[in-house]
């Protein structure tokens, strides 16, 4: 199955219900742990939402493990919720805009539409300070 960018930010409510489980639990879990943190997940739905977020790569196998007697493959998120958030963001603003997602790119559609001058020349002065103090923190750095 080959999922789009944008599909595989597409979830559904019970896809972001197990997502936010894994994010929450911050180590890889069974399917069997995974459903005994909510009383409306059975083991059958969380086994199908597994796959497809296997398929989107939001998660992957981590390891295989011992679930009481049977092994079993415990799962962890590929991405932090931050991360998802952020490129979830970038994939609707490169649908919508139809050019690719960079900061500036981003920066400039927001400034093409701001229309009152006297705001947008105290936006433009706000960025050039941040910029300025990013390069001068970047600079040390090298």
């Amino acid at each position: 199955m080959t999922l789009s960018r944008n599909d595989r930010y597409r979830l559904t409510n019970r896809e972001r219900d197990i997502l936010d489980i894994l994010w929450e639990s911050g180590k890889s879990m069974v399917a069997s742990e995974i459903t005994s943190m909510r009383d409306d997940l059975s083991i059958n739905t969380v086994q199908a939402v597994l796959k497809k977020l296997l398929q989107k790569k939001l998660i992957a196998v981590d390891e295989i493990v011992y679930s009481g007697t049977v092994l079993s493959r415990s799962y962890k998120p590929t991405m932090t919720p931050d991360q998802f958030e952020i490129q979830k963001f970038e994939n609707a603003f490169s649908k919508v805009s139809g050019k690719p997602f960079s900061p500036s790119s981003f920066v400039a559609t927001l400034l093409e539409e701001e229309k009152d001058t006297s705001d947008l020349l105290s936006e433009i002065d706000s960025l050039e300070q941040l910029i300025s103090q990013k390069r001068e923190e970047l600079s040390k750095k090298n």
